[in-house]
């Protein structure tokens, strides 16, 4: 392991586009050790894409992992940031179909699920519809996928940076101000008018990095992009005012479909965009589940979330 806890960065040995059907073709790529214990990485958003940096919690010498973009970013096609037919064939259940198309593609038997905030929601409701392809699951900056923690993430945490949470309220017209701010922004961000969803895109994507950061911690530099910042708003909306395309609070009244399969949830203390008592009800009726808590550390995680993740990992390396 290198200095900063993690492993080196491993490079890709093979890769494509797979075509998922409905006029979509996700990316895949795999990198680590091509004979290794096979893992697929689930990342948050949705819409965020994933990038060769979540390689650095598994060893390259033991793991085969396998990077993907869910539907509609990253270099999957169509891209949301450019049409919004992106979002037409694109619900958890979609996503769910598509990584085990893409585990039947590649030839892998189980595997390792790895998945963060969004990821942790999609990672839970896949190792929920297939349990035997999945053979444990690393989870982190856990949340639910329940409307309670979407009206926390646009109404409840202005009370904390209530002068932000202002500004993002005044992006949305007088008249839905009172109402699912996510549907209101979502009608925003797929108005044809550039200056419309361009400009809900941004007060979108100022209020979701505000309040993702702890104290000291400086924006994302990825918001900048302004093609990210409309991908990303546009399938965050799309899921939230959708109801996540899942009955409300599934994921925790299922969790004994998950008996059988081991898992790590790591939380960090500091992060108040989620409701900590949603997670904390998950691993307590999810017995092969270990709850990790890092004290310093918010959504965005750290170092201390790093050396969590990397223990994990090489915990999964032994089984």
């Amino acid at each position: 392991m290198s200095r900063s806890a993690t492993y080196p960065v491993s490079e890709p040995h093979a890769h494509g586009w797979l075509d998922v059907g409905d006029g979509n073709r996700i990316y895949w790529e795999v990198r680590g050790n091509p004979e290794g214990k096979p893992a697929v990485v689930l990342h948050g958003g949705p819409g965020s894409g994933v990038n060769s940096s979540w390689t650095e919690v598994f060893n390259p010498a033991v793991y085969r992992v396998v990077l993907f973009d869910q539907r509609g970013c990253g270099r999957s096609t169509p891209s949301a940031a450019h049409t919004v037919d992106a979002l037409i064939a694109n619900t958890t259940q979609h996503l769910i179909a598509d990584i085990e198309l893409l585990r039947m593609h590649l030839g892998i038997d189980r595997w390792l699920a790895l998945g963060a905030s969004w990821g942790s929601v999609l990672g839970l409701a896949y190792a929920q519809t297939h349990p035997r392809s999945v053979s444990g699951l690393v989870l982190f900056s856990v949340v639910g996928g329940t409307q309670r923690e979407v009206d926390w993430a646009t109404r409840g945490m202005g009370r904390f940076f209530p002068e932000e949470w202002r500004n993002f309220r005044a992006g949305v017209p007088v008249s839905e101000r009172d109402g699912d701010l996510s549907a209101a922004y979502y009608r925003l961000l797929i108005d044809p008018d550039p200056a419309v969803h361009e400009r809900a895109a941004r007060n979108w994507c100022d209020w979701d990095d505000r309040q993702m950061r702890t104290p000291g911690q400086a924006p994302s530099r990825r918001y900048e992009d302004p093609d990210y910042r409309l991908c990303s708003a546009r399938l965050v909306t799309h899921y939230w005012s959708h109801g996540h395309f899942m009955h409300d609070g599934a994921l925790a009244r299922n969790a004994a479909r998950l008996a059988g399969i081991p898992g790590v949830l790591v939380r960090g203390a500091l992060d108040f965009a989620p409701p900590i008592d949603l997670f904390w009800r998950l691993a307590r009726d999810w017995p092969e589940s270990e709850l990790v808590l890092i004290e310093d550390e918010g959504h965005r995680g750290g170092r201390a979330t790093d050396v969590a993740l990397v223990r994990a990992t090489d915990k999964f390396a032994r089984t």
